[in-house]
């Protein structure tokens, strides 16, 4: 995974493109508002200058192969309204996290469904993941629905040390695309 240039991806409805530190306060919403991270433990961003610094850390996380975070945006639209990304890849980089979030004023429109899919697609078509999983919390019923659309399927067992109300999910690399 080294990219020479950030991989834009484009749904007919979505782009996934960089994020940019124009995108700054969206990012400060996501990681600071109660809904948006009712389920989910992570450091808040509720400031500008530790929303900035994020961005930066992710940009940085990107330019040494540790992190691909897509921002969402409607199409022709710059306006950030989530991120999604794959991380914490395997040391023989055949596995990665996909990680989430999305403006409440846009869920449940099919835009995160729509996100997954392509971010799937490249995962498994253009970076050689055999496998990505996915951490979230047992109560967190949207985002089990999202995930079990999506094929993931709960990995009985295997437990998230920190955190006992997070369940995993996992999805294998389709047929078509093994080659």
């Amino acid at each position: 995974m080294n990219f020479k240039e950030f991989p834009q991806l484009t749904t007919s409805r979505l782009c996934l493109r960089k994020l940019e530190e124009s995108d700054w306060e969206c990012v400060s919403f996501l990681r600071s508002d109660k809904t948006v991270n009712h389920f989910v433990q992570r450091p808040n961003a509720d400031t500008k200058e530790k929303a900035i610094q994020f961005i930066e850390n992710i940009n940085l996380k990107f330019k040494s192969n540790q992190i691909l975070y897509w921002c969402i945006s409607l199409e022709n639209e710059q306006r950030m309204i989530g991120s999604i990304c794959l991380w914490n890849f395997s040391e023989d980089r055949k596995t990665a996290e996909i990680g989430y979030d999305l403006d409440p004023d846009f869920q449940n429109n099919g835009i995160m469904d729509e996100s997954m899919k392509v971010v799937l697609s490249f995962g498994f078509s253009h970076l050689g993941l055999k496998k990505v999983e996915a951490f979230t919390h047992s109560k967190n019923d949207n985002s089990i629905k999202l995930l079990r659309r999506n094929k993931f399927r709960l990995k009985e067992g295997r437990i998230d040390k920190d955190n006992l109300e997070i369940i995993i999910f996992e999805v294998d690399r389709p047929a078509m695309v093994q080659g």
